[in-house]
């Protein structure tokens, strides 16, 4: 399994993206994930598409945009035009997924669908074939820097098998709590994508943390 790293930029210092992401490039990061809050859906609020535009300009990583907001169809377009490679909306918000999906492959990019610790991996099973990827979030959303919920690793395995048992070539991303001392069991459980805030931006050096958190998962892999 290739193992691919999508450091978040939600842990970075805001002040300095360019220099944060020009670190996880170094490291050979795979991704920029971008955390986009509206303060509604979750409890925080962060960034839009100017930002995710700025990103562009300053890195060649595919920019992997995950929408956190009650709304998204009304930016998807506005997100794909601001650079995002892969976006991906959360299925407790959208009542037309399959409709949403379709639209942002038509847009140029990447599909995924996220789902909440809360959320049952079988919300998805109508619309794994429109699927680029399932993000299982790992922790509750909203904030950087929460633990893993141990809970996870089952999750990640039934996505892993529903997957596998509709024909669905969609990768499966972690968010939440990710680091090398967990890497290898959740890739171990099915994940071939993990997203990293705190255990690579929190760290002295990002893109030794970047390389760290790619041996630590390579291990299972």
């Amino acid at each position: 399994m290739n193992v691919r790293i999508a450091p978040s930029i939600l842990s970075a210092d805001f002040a300095r993206l360019a220099e944060a992401v020009a670190h996880i490039e170094a490291g050979g990061a795979d991704f920029v994930h971008v955390d986009v809050m509206d303060g509604h859906f979750v409890p925080n609020i962060t960034i839009g598409p100017p930002v995710v535009a700025a990103l562009k300009r300053v890195t060649k990583l595919p920019l992997d945009v995950h929408l956190m907001i009650s709304d998204p169809d009304r930016y998807l377009e506005a997100f794909v035009q601001a650079g995002a490679a892969m976006l991906t909306v959360h299925a407790e918000v959208l009542p037309h997924l399959h409709r949403t999906l379709t639209q942002i492959r038509s847009l140029g990019a990447k599909a995924g669908v996220a789902i909440n610790p809360s959320t049952p991996v079988a919300m998805i099973g109508d619309v794994t074939a429109q699927m680029d990827h399932l993000l299982v979030m790992s922790v509750n959303p909203g904030f950087g820097g929460q633990t893993f919920i141990p809970h996870s690793l089952a999750k990640i395995s039934a996505a892993r098998d529903l997957l596998a048992a509709s024909g669905s070539r969609a990768a499966i991303e972690v968010d939440g709590g990710v680091d090398r001392e967990n890497a290898a069991a959740i890739v171990r459980a099915g994940a071939s994508i993990l997203v990293a805030g705190a255990s690579v931006f929190g760290m002295a050096d990002a893109a030794e943390a970047t390389r760290a958190l790619r041996r630590a998962a390579s291990a299972a892999a």
